[in-house]
């Protein structure tokens, strides 16, 4: 319980707060006067991932302790195994709890961006255990092939087994249910880890099952099979978290920016869209181009206006830079390093 307790005083230093809205509030200001007095999505996010993240915890060592009983009574190695998956992946939450408390931390000299990176590195690691259950499953399902070993009590072997599954499946669905709501990879990848371990106790089933039926060989080829849908989950998962950490989006992500800015009266043309996320938050960079003939004050209530309508139109956008060019000049074309020379100065670039 030494975990649950940890998470449990995270989770209460992450209270809902009520914010205030004014001329020098946070990123909820946009250009025409209005009063929002709700709860900050930022924090909503981060408590509904710290929910999440404690409840699983608590279902995942439920079931765990319950193997447990089972396995003490069966000396089942295979049960033992799962189990022991089952207990790994209830400890994944801990550093996933701790990624979701760091992202809540304001940004400051050192890290600009603030904290939110620490969510992603997070779903890295449990990919990473996501494969070690693969490889894991592999070597039980090898050493079962050429070194069989009795089971007793197999009726229990099953029901526990059952147990795990549906434990797994049910802490799988919440975790990736609330991972999309909030837009966190890592949650949802630490889902795809739980139904991974579903799927492991599974196959303990199906080959406890074969035994009952005369087939020991059941045993080891249901572990392949699964072996296989873990790999897949691998796949999936890391797919997502790497285009995370290499800071891709969804095209249609961009495509909806450039639909939204355009819709802006005073915006000419819309010459650069930059979107990356942040653990489950959305940054994003916008250039556009304006007529060259209006002032700075003007431009500038065109930004702000483009970035009142991206605030309140994108999910999960925690911040938008917007860049004003005068039409002509506008995009990453016109300000790329280049060598000039200025009167007698050395030869520079920038």
């Amino acid at each position: 319980m030494f975990f649950y307790k940890i998470l449990s005083q995270i989770f209460s230093q992450g209270g809902l707060r009520q914010i205030k809205t004014g001329p020098n509030t946070s990123r909820k200001e946009h250009s025409r006067a209005h009063t929002h007095g709700v709860v900050d999505p930022e924090l909503l996010s981060t408590s509904k991932g710290l929910y999440a993240v404690k409840w699983s915890f608590a279902g995942l060592i439920a079931t765990a302790l319950f193997q447990v009983s089972i396995v003490w009574v069966s000396g089942s190695v295979a049960l033992l195994a799962d189990t022991l998956h089952n207990f790994g992946d209830a400890a994944t939450a801990v550093p996933l709890g701790l990624a979701f408390f760091l992202s809540r931390k304001k940004p400051n000299k050192r890290f600009t961006y603030g904290y939110g990176r620490v969510e992603d590195l997070a779903g890295l690691i449990i990919v990473f255990l996501i494969f070690l259950s693969a490889v894991v499953a592999a070597y039980e399902s090898i050493s079962r092939f050429f070194f069989p070993q009795p089971v007793e009590f197999l009726g229990g072997v099953m029901a526990a087994s059952i147990v795990g599954f549906l434990g797994n499946e049910l802490v799988a669905k919440f975790r990736i249910k609330i991972g999309k709501e909030i837009g966190s990879a890592a949650l949802v990848a630490d889902g795809y880890h739980a139904r991974a371990d579903g799927f492991t106790s599974l196959a303990v089933l199906l080959g406890a099952l074969g035994i009952w039926l005369g087939y020991p060989v059941a045993d080891p080829l249901a572990g392949f099979l699964i072996t296989i849908a873990i790999l897949k989950i691998v796949w999936d998962a890391g797919k997502s978290v790497f285009s995370r950490m290499l800071d891709g989006v969804e095209p249609d992500i961009v495509d909806e920016i450039y639909l939204i800015v355009k819709k802006v009266e005073e915006v000419r043309d819309v010459t650069e869209v930059r979107v990356r996320w942040l653990g489950h938050r959305l940054y994003a960079e916008v250039n556009i181009a304006v007529d060259p003939v209006l002032s700075v004050e003007e431009g500038h209530a065109i930004a702000v206006e483009v970035r009142h309508r991206m605030m309140h139109s994108l999910d999960y956008l925690s911040n938008v830079v917007v860049h004003v060019d005068p039409l002509g000049s506008a995009g990453e074309s016109f300000h790329r390093l280049s060598e000039h020379e200025h009167d007698n100065l050395p030869s520079h670039s920038h």
